[in-house]
C-alpha cells in the first residue's frame, strides 16, 4: 500500500477492524518514512455479469432502485428496503463466487421481497420473470396463497392421525 503523502511503497498496519456490515475491513496504517497515518478500506470485489456479457461491480444501490419501484405506494420503509438490499448482498456473497450472473441477483431478491410485501413481490416478479398473461399472475398468486395457507395451518403427524 503506497503512502498517500510521500508515495513510499510500504506501510505498517496499526489497527484492523470490520466496518459497515462486516463486508469491509478498515485498516489504520502508518508510513515508516514520513510517520503519517492514513486509513484504508478493503472489501472483496463482486462482479455481476449482465445478459450482454458485460461485467460491472455489484451495487446495492441498483438493487434498491429496482425494489423501490416495486414497492411504490406500499407500506414499506426505506429501512426495510435497506435491510432487504443487505440481505440480498449477504446471500450473494455467501455463495463464495467473485462473479455472479444478473439473473441470480434477481432470484436472490425474490425471496426476501416476498417476505417483505406480497404485492411488491408480484410486481417485481411480473417484470423480472416476464409474465405474459393473466394466467402467469394467477399461477404466482396461487403459489403465494398455498404457501401462506401452509404456514398458517401447518399439519403435523399428530393432527393427521385418527
Amino acid at each position: 500500500m503506497h503512502c498517500p503523502f510521500c508515495r513510499n511503497p510500504d506501510s505498517r498496519v496499526i489497527d484492523s477492524r470490520t466496518a459497515d456490515d462486516g463486508s469491509t475491513i478498515r485498516r489504520r496504517r502508518e508510513c515508516p518514512v514520513c510517520q503519517r497515518r492514513f486509513t484504508t478500506l478493503e472489501s472483496a470485489s463482486l462482479n455481476v455479469t449482465k445478459r450482454s456479457g458485460a461485467a460491472e461491480p455489484f451495487s446495492r444501490a441498483k438493487v434498491l432502485v429496482g425494489v423501490r419501484k416495486a414497492c411504490q405506494g406500499r407500506p414499506v420503509s426505506e429501512d426495510d428496503l435497506a435491510l432487504l438490499a443487505q440481505r440480498v448482498e449477504e446471500s450473494i456473497r455467501a455463495r463464495g463466487s467473485a462473479e455472479i450472473d444478473a439473473h441470480e441477483v434477481g432470484m436472490a431478491i425474490l425471496g426476501p421481497l416476498r417476505e417483505l410485501d406480497e404485492v411488491a413481490y408480484l410486481r417485481f416478479a411480473s417484470v423480472y420473470q416476464s409474465f405474459d398473461s393473466l394466467e402467469d399472475f394467477q399461477a404466482a398468486i396461487a403459489v403465494l396463497r398455498a404457501e401462506r395457507d401452509a404456514s398458517e395451518h401447518p399439519t403435523t403427524a399428530e393432527e393427521a392421525a385418527p
